[in-house]
C-alpha cells in the first residue's frame, strides 16, 4: 500500500525506477532555496549543515553498500565543516564508489561534494559553481585582495598629503574588519582548497600518476575569486571538462537522462507545492524531510520527519518527530 502524500508516492516511484535502471543505490539531496529562498528565516535550513548528517545516516542504514551510491545533488552549498564531515561519512560507507548527478545546480559546498565523487554526471543545463569560501557573506579571497590593495596604495604614496588622502579613503573600510579577519580568510581558503585537492587525488584521480597536477589545476581555478569574479558564477559542463574534471554528459544515455530528470522534477514539485524545504531520500522510500510552514509575518515551529518504519519496510517503530526552532 502506498504511504505518504501524492507527492511522496510519485517521487519515491521514480527514485526506485532510477535505482532499478542503474543497479545502484540512489540518494537524493535536495534543497528548496530556489522555491522558498525569499523567506529569510529559512536560509540556514537550505544550506548544507550538520543536521543533514542525520538524513544521510537514516537513508544509508540497511543499504547494500557494495552497490555503490548515486548521489543526486541540488543545493546552494553551505557550511564547510558540515561538508567535510558529510563527505567523510559517505566515503566511510561507500569508499570512492560514489557518482554525483547534478540535474540543475550544485553550488559552492555542493560543488565540493560533487568533486569528492569518482564521476560527475551533468546535462547541458547543469551547473557547478566556485568553491571559494565566504566569510559573513563576503568572499574570503576578495577581502584579502582588498586589504592588499589598501596596503599597496598607501605604501605607494609619495608625499605626506597623498598618504593622508589615501589613508582617509581606506581607513573607514579597514576599520570595519573584525579582529583576525584576514587570518580567518586565509585559513578558510587553505582549508577548502586542501580538502578538495585531497578528495580529487584520492577519488576522481585515484591511481593516476598526474593526480596531484590535475587536482591542483581544478582547485586553482574554482577557488580563485579573481578568475571566477563572483561566487554565484554558473560553470557549465564544457568548462569543467576543459579543466580536467571527470564529467559525463547526461545526454549520452537517453534512458538515464529521462530517469534522472524525472526524479529531479518530482523533487522540485515536492519542494514547490508542499512545506518541505529539504529532502534526503533513498530508493527504499526511507526519507528525512525537513518542513517549514510559514504564516506571514511569523513562521511557526519547524518539524523534521525521520524515516517511517512503514515506508522503509522496517520492523522497528519510527523515531519520534523532533521539533526545531527556525530562529
Amino acid at each position: 500500500m502506498a504511504v505518504g502524500s501524492g507527492h511522496d508516492v510519485v517521487r519515491r516511484k521514480y527514485i526506485k525506477a532510477l535505482s532499478d535502471l542503474t543497479g545502484r543505490n540512489v540518494i537524493v539531496y535536495y534543497s528548496a532555496w530556489l522555491q522558498k529562498g525569499s523567506v529569510r528565516e529559512l536560509q540556514a535550513l537550505f544550506a548544507v549543515n550538520d543536521n543533514d548528517k542525520n538524513g544521510f545516516m537514516a537513508t544509508i542504514h540497511q543499504l547494500d553498500r557494495n552497490r555503490g551510491l548515486d548521489l543526486i545533488l541540488h543545493t546552494p552549498g553551505g557550511d564547510s565543516a558540515a561538508t567535510e564531515s558529510i563527505v567523510d561519512y559517505l566515503r566511510q560507507m561507500f569508499g570512492t564508489n560514489i557518482r554525483a548527478f547534478v540535474p540543475q545546480l550544485a553550488m559552492s559546498a555542493g560543488t565540493m561534494i560533487a568533486l569528492s565523487c569518482k564521476e560527475i554526471v551533468m546535462g547541458k543545463h547543469s551547473n557547478l559553481g566556485p568553491i571559494d569560501p565566504q566569510i559573513n557573506g563576503f568572499p574570503a579571497h576578495g577581502i584579502i585582495e582588498e586589504f592588499k590593495r589598501a596596503q599597496a596604495e598607501i605604501a605607494a604614496a609619495e608625499t605626506p598629503q597623498e598618504l593622508q588622502a589615501r589613508m582617509a579613503v581606506w581607513q573607514p573600510i579597514i576599520a570595519k574588519y573584525s579582529p583576525a579577519l584576514i587570518g580567518e580568510c586565509g585559513n578558510a581558503i587553505d582549508w577548502s582548497s586542501n580538502i578538495v585537492t585531497e578528495w580529487l587525488k584520492t577519488g576522481m584521480f585515484e591511481g593516476m600518476s598526474d593526480a596531484a597536477d590535475k587536482a591542483k589545476r581544478i582547485v586553482s581555478e574554482l577557488s580563485s575569486h579573481e578568475q571566477t569574479k563572483t561566487h554565484a558564477r554558473h560553470i557549465h559542463v564544457d568548462r569543467l571538462q576543459d579543466l580536467g574534471v571527470n564529467v559525463t554528459p547526461l545526454e549520452q544515455d537517453q534512458k538515464l537522462q529521462d530517469a534522472v530528470l524525472t526524479v529531479h522534477h518530482a523533487c522540485v514539485n515536492t519542494l514547490q507545492q508542499t512545506a518541505a524545504v529539504k529532502i534526503i531520500e533513498n530508493q527504499n522510500a526511507v526519507s528525512f524531510i525537513v518542513q517549514a510552514l510559514i504564516q506571514s509575518p511569523f513562521p511557526i515551529p519547524l518539524q523534521q520527519f525521520p524515516p517511517r518504519a512503514s515506508d522503509a519496510g522496517l520492523s522497528t517503530p519510527p523515531l519520534p518527530n523532533t521539533p526545531t526552532n527556525p530562529n
